[in-house]
């Protein structure tokens, strides 16, 4: 029995921008680089992908089932071959969507706690009610975007979203940074959404290989550059310190923290959406 359990929901405004994946790979950090014992719940339960990413195509109990009350969440939890992080999918049967209250989320996430250091729940994109339920269940909320003005917008309403349910924000990860200077900085996007970037994890051809090979990058190749990143912002959320910091990092850090924000962007404070 665990004293104390996180309950984190990893949420974003659009979808396409890397959530499940991140979801994966910090819950495979968590549990093998930081001996966190870790429970990933796929909370998409429309769309759910966590457990294919992973090459589980077949689980007799699933979220689902739970939420119709069917069987006891406890029942649905399956360990994952990295020891400390098991699993609760969602089901990918159309049929599994019949009756599904997702209203009754929270009520059974928070049976779940004592039973995890940390519960990483991966919510459905969008604003619908799905997401909802997620950040309800949440005690505090990761935002995963890309540094693009159309998700930034997304990302702004989630946040409000949270604040209102009363999910405490820990921040914001850039996924899928390509360095240039179309895209948005992060202290352009602090500026914008009032919260800190935690994470930039740059676009990385090993995230896609690793996708395809059903593996955490992590795992994959744990040298490349967006496993660093991942495991720096794993060892954030365990409190810990990653040591790794290559000095070509530090002075491409330097050089991007050099650059002015751009005015246009912080007079872009996007008041009519944040009403």
């Amino acid at each position: 029995m665990f004293s104390l359990t996180r309950i984190i929901g990893v949420i974003s405004g659009k979808g396409g921008v890397g959530k499940t994946t991140l979801v994966i790979n910090l819950g495979a950090a968590l549990a093998s680089k930081f001996n966190k014992d870790v429970i990933i719940v796929d909370c998409n339960v429309t769309s759910s992908h966590l457990g294919l990413y992973l090459g589980m195509y077949y689980y007799p109990i699933s979220l689902n089932q739970v939420l119709l009350g069917e069987e006891r969440i406890d029942k649905a939890i399956y360990n994952y071959s990295i020891p400390g992080l098991r699993i609760i999918p969602a089901s990918l049967s159309l049929n599994d969507l019949k009756g599904v209250d997702v209203a009754e989320m929270k009520k059974h996430i928070k049976q779940l706690f004592g039973s995890a250091d940390i519960i990483l729940l991966d919510g459905a994109p969008g604003f619908g009610r799905e997401v909802m339920a997620c950040i309800q269940a949440s005690d505090e909320v990761l935002f995963v975007t890309t540094p693009y003005v159309p998700p930034m917008i997304d990302t702004i309403k989630c946040f409000n979203a949270a604040n209102e349910i009363g999910a405490k924000p820990i921040g914001i990860v850039l996924n899928m940074c390509k360095e240039g200077r179309h895209e948005l900085l992060s202290h352009e996007i602090e500026q914008m959404v009032e919260l800190p970037v935690i994470s930039q994890i740059p676009r990385d051809k090993n995230v896609l290989k690793s996708l395809a090979s059903k593996l955490p990058v992590i795992d994959y190749n744990p040298r490349s550059k967006a496993s660093r990143e991942i495991m720096k912002l794993a060892a954030h959320l365990a409190g810990e310190e990653y040591k790794h910091d290559g000095f070509f990092s530090r002075i491409s850090s330097m050089f991007r923290k050099s650059r002015e924000p751009r005015k246009e962007l912080l007079d872009f404070k996007l008041k009519s959406l944040t009403k």
